[in-house]
């Protein structure tokens, strides 16, 4: 997975009825745009985040 700073990130529920979430990258702290990623999301929180195979980035549109 790769990722810039400013992308989006979606996290899909891993179980029925579970939300989706979305949250902006604010950082990314590994090499060459990998994981891990500082993320904030929609409710406000920010965590580090190591996506998973539920887990898409879209680009950042200009």
């Amino acid at each position: 997975m790769h990722a810039t700073a400013g992308d989006e990130i979606q996290v899909h529920g891993r179980t029925v009825g579970s939300a989706e979430q979305r949250g902006e990258i604010l950082e990314v702290r590994g090499p060459d745009g990998a994981p891990p990623y500082l993320v904030r999301f929609a409710d406000g929180h920010e965590a580090l985040v190591y996506p998973g195979p539920d887990c898409e980035v879209q680009a950042h549109a200009d």
